[in-house]
């Protein structure tokens, strides 16, 4: 994992459109799973930071489109949504276009521009007001940095790739709230 953390820090130093050439289906699943991990971690992190800034309350707690998803019946659903429709679709706008900036300054800066349009697309699942937008960089920071792993899985992989482990970290987070809301009920 150390080795896929070190690629993942150079690439996002100086990112270039080189896919990997190594085909083997059991090496592009171990550095999958190695992303995969390093999504979590960061995004539970940086939710953190947040929860830390709300805890002494400089950030406000604001509402988010998950706490509508809350009774057992639109579960299911808000993991369907989450996990299988809303990757395939982000992925395809905004990952699908990436392999189509040849020159190298403008592939940085396109892989640069698409996470942060990424990111903020997602402020729109909180509930608007002053606080938001006054802390959206914290708010929105999960989703620049998965995005940006997405981005890199892309250019080495292929869009599947991005697609599937888009997925799968959706999946996961969604799985374990669902899972401690209704332990909490």
């Amino acid at each position: 994992m150390n080795k896929t953390l070190n690629e993942l820090i150079a690439f996002f130093r100086n990112p270039i459109l080189e896919e990997d050439s190594n085909q083997n289906f059991l090496y592009r699943f171990k550095i999958f799973l190695s992303l995969l991990w390093i999504s979590i971690t960061v995004s539970f992190f940086l939710s953190l930071v947040n929860g830390l800034l709300t805890s002494i309350g400089v950030l406000h707690e604001n509402k988010h489109v998950i706490d509508s998803y809350l009774d057992g019946t639109k579960g299911l659903q808000f993991f369907f949504v989450a996990a299988i429709v809303a990757p395939f679709f982000e992925e395809l706008i905004f990952r699908g276009p990436l392999t189509l900036f040849k020159k190298p300054k403008i592939f940085r800066l396109a892989f640069y521009t698409i996470g942060f349009i990424f990111a903020y697309v997602h402020i729109f699942n909180f509930e608007m007001n002053l606080n938001v937008v006054l802390f959206s960089p914290l708010l929105v920071a999960p989703q620049f940095f998965v995005g940006m792993i997405f981005g890199y899985i892309r250019v080495k992989f292929g869009l599947l790739w991005s697609i599937l482990l888009h997925g799968t970290y959706n999946g996961v987070l969604v799985s374990l709230f669902l899972l401690a809301n209704n332990a909490t009920n």
